[in-house]
């Protein structure tokens, strides 16, 4: 076949396929690094309703700190800034009248003015002192502030303390007629009140995420309905209650899985149908075949047409068990502990040594002829071909796991698969003589699937072959 191109002729099919270059790989990785997206992925919720808050939280978490972080550095400072300011002038210009002041009379009638005007209190006490510098227990913001306003303003020594309970500002000033104090709110040096701003946001943003964890919950719960209801229905096991409810995307899903388990389930009953009057007619047939043996004389011939139609009728048999489906038998409440004892039972009395260990809850929930059915097969088919058989069942945490052991040939580890297969029968590692359809684990590999587990094909301890179940209890 020639090629469509002069490009797709350059190349060499035997040349391997050139690697991607970093800028794919970081794309496909949904634009950062891979090993970052690997680790946010391994970081990342399981459920889509934890997801879906994520995308809700973090964006606007990020845009409530940009906005406290702009709403700090500049509403908050700047009216911080201008507040500090104009104390430190307020300050400033009361220094100058009362170094200005002819007499100490005068100085104090300018401190009495100041204390009725601008401050809460102010006193000029000739004899004080600077007190030593002391720890600032309130946001360093306003130390630094106020500091640095009086500092250029007043341009000496000076002294800031808190009083009653952080709600009063000393500011103390270092003059020659001794030492000025001011007492002033707080609120007229520091903006005070910014923080209930931050209040306001992050209250306003725990309910309005509340309200959208409520309204998220009911848009998700049509969903994880849509979930459970095709998990009952690849386990085989009634849907009760499930009609399609949520969003017109969420409604058109539900509707399109209804309609398919609808067509699914009528498919299998015009299987059944169709199979049910072939194995009518076929054991019209063999039932004809064995009345008119029986007019025979007994003698070679006759023994071994009887023998063959017996191996009919058991094939008959193997390939229904295998076509036929149980859709319509209904779960219930079994005694897995005692399913096991007999279905050991079966394999002793095929000569088989079986022992049996288990451990957990005995009942499980399931279609008690489908399951019995597939493990019988497996039992049967370690005894079948292993002198010693160890089935040990375990059910834990929701899920049950069945080991059958045997001390057989075992089974090729390049076969294990294809052994589920309808008809494939092995050539070396099972002996042929011992009959059978090829039926026998494909039948056991379809049960366990219907009730959402799966069989898988290992090397036995013993030496043979490992058949390890996992069924949801």
């Amino acid at each position: 076949m020639k090629p469509r191109t002069a490009d797709m002729a350059s190349l060499d099919e035997t040349s391997p396929a050139p690697e991607r270059p970093l800028w794919q790989k970081v794309l496909r990785s949904g634009g950062l690094p891979p090993p970052v997206g690997r680790w946010l992925r391994r970081q990342m919720p399981r459920r889509l309703f934890p997801r879906s808050l994520l995308i809700i939280i973090i964006p606007m978490v990020l845009l409530q700190s940009v906005v406290a972080f702009v709403f700090m550095d500049r509403h908050w400072q700047n009216v911080t800034n201008r507040l500090s300011d104009t104390t430190a002038s307020e300050i400033a210009t009361i220094v100058q009248l009362i170094d200005r002041a002819p007499t100490p009379a005068a100085a104090q009638t300018v401190v009495a003015t100041a204390a009725r005007s601008l401050f809460v209190s102010a006193t000029l006490d000739p004899d004080g002192k600077l007190p030593p510098p002391m720890p600032k227990p309130f946001f360093s913001l306003l130390d630094r502030t106020l500091s640095s306003a009086i500092r250029d303003r007043v341009g000496k020594p000076f002294a800031i303390d808190i009083v009653d309970q952080e709600k009063f500002v000393e500011i103390q000033i270092k003059l020659n007629a001794g030492v000025f104090k001011a007492v002033v709110r707080r609120s007229q040096a520091y903006a005070t009140n910014s923080h209930i701003t931050l209040v306001w946001m992050a209250g306003t943003s725990v309910v309005l995420l509340s309200i959208a964890a409520l309204f998220l919950r009911n848009q998700i719960r049509p969903i994880q309905r849509l979930a459970d209801a095709a998990e009952s229905f690849g386990r085989g096991r009634p849907i009760e209650g499930f009609r399609p409810r949520g969003a017109t995307e969420v409604r058109q899903a539900s509707r399109a899985f209804i309609e398919m388990r609808r067509r699914i389930e009528r498919q299998m009953e015009q299987r059944t149908a169709m199979l049910a009057g072939v194995s009518h007619d076929l054991r019209t047939i063999l039932t004809r075949f064995k009345l008119e043996l029986a007019f025979f004389d007994e003698g070679p011939e006759t023994e071994a047409l009887k023998k063959d139609v017996d191996a009919m009728q058991a094939m008959l048999e193997d390939y229904m068990a295998f076509a036929r489906t149980d859709i319509e038998e209904a779960s219930e409440t079994i005694d897995l502990a005692n399913l096991m004892e007999d279905l050991a039972g079966e394999a002793r009395r095929r000569g088989a040594e079986t022992k049996v260990a288990f451990q957990g809850d005995r009942e499980i929930e399931a279609k008690p002829n489908t399951l019995r059915r597939g493990l019988h097969n497996l039992i049967v088919n370690a005894a079948r071909y292993g002198n010693t058989v160890e089935v040990s069942t375990r059910n834990n945490e929701g899920w049950v796991t069945i080991t059958i052991d045997d001390d057989g040939p075992g089974i090729p580890p390049e076969a294990r698969e294809d052994v589920f297969r309808p008809f494939f029968r092995l050539d070396t590692a099972r002996n042929q003589d011992l009959g059978g359809t090829g039926l026998g684990l494909a039948i056991a590999r379809d049960a366990i699937r219907g009730h959402g587990g799966d069989v898988l094909l290992t090397q036995a301890p013993l030496g043979g072959l490992r058949a390890r179940v996992h069924l949801p209890a």
